[in-house]
């Protein structure tokens, strides 16, 4: 169990190093992204859009089509992204 926490802790690590360069774009229009989580079983990273991106037409296909296409680039283990309110 050890070996899959510290596996888990060291793709969260990649996943908060990716975000942070992200979230430079975001917070240029007003926005915000957290990182809320990592579902290792099911590859499923849990973020929380915040400021502008809140209700913003855009905020799904920032999420899909930049935050999730990036992550999926960089770390294999992510297979999706979802945002939590």
């Amino acid at each position: 169990m050890l070996i899959m926490d510290e596996k888990q802790l060291e793709i969260e690590g990649k996943i908060k190093a990716v975000l942070d360069k992200l979230r430079e774009g975001v917070k240029m229009h007003g926005g915000d992204i957290e990182f809320v989580g990592f579902d290792a079983a099911q590859g499923r990273v849990t973020v929380r859009l915040r400021g502008a991106c809140v209700g913003c037409a855009y905020a799904g296909e920032t999420l899909k089509e930049g935050v999730e296409e990036t992550l999926r680039e960089f770390i294999p283990e992510v297979t999706e992204v979802v945002n939590i309110d």
